[in-house]
């Protein structure tokens, strides 16, 4: 393949990952959905020892509401979170990424380096990037055009 393919590492360069939002497995469905609530987002890794013990998205509390009304919200996270996460390497191509999360029906993804998370990358990301991506291309063809 001659084109050149946008990989996950590029599109999380600039990233820090320090600024992850992340939630300990400890913690109440409750204080987890207020995060996402605060932080506006929709779902965070759940850390257990350090180690992202998976992944707890709006599905996940949807599904317990619907099973177990109210009282889930007094669950652990680690009990009701997705688990184990599924997990992508920052080499990981966007095309790559993209049939990972339709074949498993999943919107987030942790990227993993050596066993630990260095960022975290939802399906809108890249799509975003992608976009982008098509539109420099596009940009550089009109470019060409009105040169040659």
């Amino acid at each position: 393949m001659g084109e050149n393919v946008m990989d996950i590492a590029r599109l999380i360069a600039s990233r820090d990952p320090n600024e992850i939002v992340t939630c300990p497995a400890g913690a109440t469905v409750r204080q987890a959905v207020q995060l996402l609530a605060e932080r506006r987002i929709g779902a965070m890794p759940v850390m257990q020892g350090g180690q992202v013990a998976g992944i707890f998205s709006e599905r996940d509390v949807l599904y317990r509401l619907a099973e177990e009304g109210a009282l889930c919200l007094d669950e652990q996270v680690g009990e009701v979170m997705t688990s184990p996460a599924v997990t992508i390497a920052p080499e990981a191509s966007f095309i790559e990424a993209l049939e990972l999360m339709t074949r498993r029906r999943i919107r987030h993804l942790p990227v993993m380096r050596g066993g630990a998370m260095i960022a975290f990358i939802s399906i809108g990301d890249i799509v975003k990037a992608r976009i982008d991506e098509i539109s420099a291309e596009a940009e550089h063809m009109r470019q060409y055009i009105q040169t040659a």
